[in-house]
């Protein structure tokens, strides 16, 4: 669900027009994309099975390489997070 409201609020924002999930043995991930055709913008999965090591959540960014690892889902939802911020002025 958190993932689902991430999403929505980058829909919103006009930074993210579509995704796909893939739901495998080993992982569960979530894709967002800014175009289909194009790579995924920022790519999350959940591994059970490095819950003792690394954390089971990582955020992968546009070229692979992993953003954030963790055992908590809103620790590492949180450089997406950052993104939707904004400086509002008087």
């Amino acid at each position: 669900m958190r993932i689902l409201d991430l999403y929505g609020r980058m829909v919103a924002a006009g930074l993210w027009r579509d995704y796909a999930m893939d739901f495998g043995r080993d992982a569960a991930v979530f894709a967002a994309f800014k175009r289909t055709a194009e790579r995924p913008t920022a790519r999350i999965e959940k591994r059970p099975a490095l819950r003792g090591k690394q954390g089971m959540w990582a955020l992968f960014g546009e070229a692979g390489q992993v953003l954030k690892r963790g055992q908590d889902l809103a620790g590492v939802l949180s450089p997406l997070e950052r993104r939707l911020m904004k400086v509002v002025e008087d």
